[in-house]
């Protein structure tokens, strides 16, 4: 009796692990089209990305440019 508590117990905490993971959407990334220089303010580059009409945006890499985000489809 104990034994399938337990069985039960690990089956139910691993649907819900995996059904958070279904329910992420993937982010994907562009690099702005309209922000100009070395990016090193992360909210002036989420606001030029809003106004490219992604939900943000983010300064990445070595020459430190803008890419926008936005949910992968």
């Amino acid at each position: 009796m104990e034994r399938s508590t337990r069985v039960f117990t690990v089956v139910v905490l691993m649907l819900l692990l995996m059904g958070t993971k279904v329910g992420e959407a993937r982010t994907c990334e562009s690099q702005s089209q309209k922000f100009k220089g070395p990016c090193v303010s992360e909210s002036n580059c989420a606001n030029v990305c809003k106004t490219e009409g992604f939900l943000g945006g983010d300064c990445r890499g070595f020459r430190r440019r803008c890419f926008c985000l936005t949910d992968c489809a």
